[in-house]
Order: structure tokens, then C-alpha cells, then sequence
């Protein structure tokens, strides 16, 4: 039997940050990229060939994408392979979620 391994610690989110990450999401070639690669890491050359897009305007998006943290990327050889990085969508999952539980209280009562 294995141990069990826990999964890091999510790092909530604060407000700022989830803006952030709203907006790099709201773009729909950066949501087509994260669909990708929510599947798995990714050479650039089979992400532009995938999403059928030119490799600069790609890239320009992956840019974006890094910046917020979203994604990583690690060099091999000439290549460049991207990642999505699961700890941030969960703090984003879960300040979303903590957003949504708070929708079912009631009013306050006017005095």
C-alpha cells in the first residue's frame, strides 16, 4: 500500500487576483488554449496547429496567460511546452465557490 499524498494547500485569492484571472479567462482564444491544455502539457507547435492559429498571435496569448500565472513553461531543446497550473484554478474554483455560497442569504431588513 502507498502512502497517501495530500495535495498542497490552495492559496485563497484576493480580489485584485481574481479580476485578473477573470479577464485573462474572458478572452476566448485564452479559454480555447486552457480547454487544450487542461488535457495535458503541450508543445507550442501542436498548440498552434490544434487551435489553428499563427504562432504570433499564439504566443501573444501564452504571454498574457504566463504573466497571471496560469500557465507554465519549460524548455526542451527548441521546444517550448506549456502547462496549466491546477493550484491557481482551484483558488479561482474556490473564491468562486465561496462567491455562490453567499448568494442564498437573506436581505437585510431596512431599519
Amino acid at each position: 500500500m502507498s502512502p497517501s499524498v495530500e495535495a498542497p494547500p490552495v492559496e485563497p485569492l484576493v480580489l485584485e487576483r481574481a479580476q485578473l484571472l477573470l479577464r485573462v479567462l474572458s478572452d476566448p482564444i485564452r479559454l480555447r488554449v486552457v480547454q487544450v491544455l487542461a488535457e495535458g502539457e503541450r508543445c507550442v507547435c501542436d498548440l498552434t496547429a490544434e487551435l489553428e492559429l499563427a504562432q504570433p498571435k499564439l504566443s501573444f496569448h501564452l504571454k498574457v496567460m504566463k504573466e497571471a500565472g496560469l500557465i507554465t513553461v519549460r524548455q526542451q531543446g527548441r521546444w517550448m511546452y506549456y502547462r496549466l497550473c491546477p493550484e491557481l484554478l482551484l483558488s479561482l474554483r474556490d473564491w468562486l465557490g465561496g462567491l455562490a455560497a453567499r448568494c442564498d442569504r437573506p436581505a437585510a431588513e431596512c431599519p
